[in-house]
């Protein structure tokens, strides 16, 4: 009964989605000339590889931290990994995802990862717009014409849009744990929903509050632009072209030994969850997968960095992921700790289908977490670090690591270093040419390198008097050290002189030829012994 109450409901689903007739965005597709792009550009490089030895070294480590996570949480059963790159390399489990059978957790059991699907979601939404069938600033009335008659808290709010969902500013209210219940529901229910007047809890575009229903909406979107239901989408044009075959809608499809069943803790018990089919929710948190199939999802989204100009392989374009690693609506949280819990503020926002936080440390984590009746998931990206951990756990809304102490072995125990920006060939030409100019102020010279406003707030006299000065009191010129990049047109040096360090920055102009438009020079004297 169970397998034909699942056919005719996905049946139901597919009747009421092909009655409506898909709607396409009304926004001409401009015609797009081939891109031109430098061949002098230089993409931010690891200066001494050696990540991929370094994590695989604190496996044990990390064992023992997930075994007593899981211990002290009561969780039966946690798989995890860390991917560097392209590659899972480091990758296990502890403890049960079927207590009644006694199988025990791999990294190719399969747990529902809840809320971990929207970045999915998020995907297919962009995809489709990057196709030029939809924009984002679309009405979502425009392919769901329930929307249109919904009832906004004032006069002079905006309608709601397709970025709306994305980053759950719709004004929707907080749905947890109301929408976790939701996920079999049928498109009709989603659609009833809709058309019985949503309550609000915001205006549209005011304020970030997460929002479960949103991202149903935006399934449902997928499906009427496609033409084909919403999982059907995602499995061909996400899950198949990534090679995830091990990654499901229904946890009937999963292999009994691999599947990972449902907890709670209770009555210092555990106490199974009932697993609810997918159905129009799903869009908000149905997949199911393992971590060895979720490794290489992780993979795709740090393949996005750094921007360089080699052949585009994935699902979308690795401009289109960056995009959606690019928070929205950003908050400071001035009382943010890092690993250690010393203080370190943090900026964050909602991307789309990701959270984004940078902290005063500079690490920037993209991430997102999953929870629902039985499970908790959780995947942290570290783009500039070309690493990503996730585990799953099958504890309700429970975090399934211990983030923070995983967070020290990597940035404080191994101290993993970020990609580091070569220096452009202009601005290692322009160094050389700034210390020239220092010492000698050649008019020929000047006139080669220098901007048209170089003179305008302070005059020649005037700049070779206060550099001068400079140089008198550093004494004679010893060595110029390795200039450090900000970007293709912006740097920093240091030249070691007999009494201290001179300190240049300078940034280039953008024309064709960038000459110096802004040179500051500074002196740091020797400590005196």
């Amino acid at each position: 009964m169970k397998n034909l109450y699942s056919y005719l409901l996905y049946s139901s689903f597919v009747i009421i989605l092909f009655s409506c007739n898909p709607k396409q965005s009304t926004n001409p597709k401009a015609e797009i000339s081939p891109l031109s792009f430098s061949d002098s550009y230089k993409a931010p490089v690891f200066v001494h590889d050696d990540r991929i030895e370094k994590i695989k070294k604190i496996a044990p480590k990390l064992q023992k931290l997930i075994t007593e996570h899981a211990k002290t949480k009561n969780i039966p059963g946690i798989a995890y990994g860390i991917v560097v790159d392209n590659e899972l390399v480091v990758s296990s489990a502890t403890g049960f995802i079927n207590i009644e059978m006694e199988l025990t957790a791999t990294p190719v059991s399969a747990f529902r990862i809840a809320s971990m699907t929207k970045s999915f979601t998020a995907m297919a939404i962009m995809k489709l717009r990057d196709e030029g069938k939809l924009s984002l600033s679309d009405p979502v009335s425009q392919y769901i014409p329930e929307m249109a008659k919904v009832e906004y808290l004032t006069k002079d709010s905006p309608i709601i849009d397709i970025e709306n969902l994305l980053t759950m500013t719709a004004g929707f209210p907080e749905d947890n744990p109301w929408g976790d219940r939701q996920l079999h529901e049928s498109n009709q229910m989603l659609m009833n929903l809709i058309a019985d007047e949503v309550s609000f809890s915001n205006i549209p575009s005011y304020k970030f509050e997460y929002s479960n229903t949103g991202y149903a909406l935006l399934g449902n979107i997928v499906s009427r632009v496609s033409g084909i239901p919403y999982q059907a989408y995602i499995k061909t044009n996400i899950l198949q072209p990534l090679g995830m075959e091990q990654t499901y809608w229904e946890y009937d499809s999963v292999p009994k030994e691999q599947l990972a069943i449902g907890y709670r803790w209770e009555d210092e018990q555990w106490k199974l969850e009932p697993m609810l089919h997918d159905g129009a929710f799903g869009a908000m948190g149905g997949l199911i997968t393992s971590i060895e199939d979720f490794s290489k999802y992780v993979s795709f989204h740090l393949s996005a960095w750094p921007p360089r100009s080699d052949e585009e392989t994935g699902p979308v374009k690795r401009s289109t992921l960056r995009e959606m690693q690019t928070p929205q609506f950003s908050r400071l949280y001035a009382k943010a700790t890092d690993f250690n819990g010393d203080p370190c503020a943090v900026i964050s926002g909602y991307g789309y289908g990701l959270g984004i936080a940078e902290y005063c440390n500079k690490i920037k984590q993209v991430s997102h977490g999953g929870a629902l009746p039985g499970y908790g998931s959780n995947y942290v990206l570290f783009p500039e670090y070309g690493v990503g951990i996730m585990a799953f756990c099958n504890l309700t809304y429970t975090s399934p690591y211990p983030f923070r102490d995983i967070g020290k072995l990597l940035f404080d125990s191994l101290d993993l270093q970020p990609r580091q920006l070569p220096v452009s060939d202009v601005l290692a030409e322009r160094q050389k040419q700034v210390v020239e100019l220092i010492k000698n102020w050649d008019l020929e010279l000047e006139e080669n390198i220098l901007a048209e406003n170089f003179y305008m707030d302070k005059s020649r006299a005037y700049r070779m008097s206060e550099i001068k000065e400079v140089l008198n009191k550093a004494g004679d010129i010893q060595s110029t050290n390795e200039l450090a990049p900000r970007n293709q047109l912006r740097g920093s040096f240091e030249i070691q002189a007999e009494h201290g360090v001179i300190d240049i920055f300078f940034t280039l102009t953008p024309e064709k030829y960038p000459k110096v438009q802004r040179l500051d020079v500074s002196f740091e004297p020797n400590e005196k012994k």
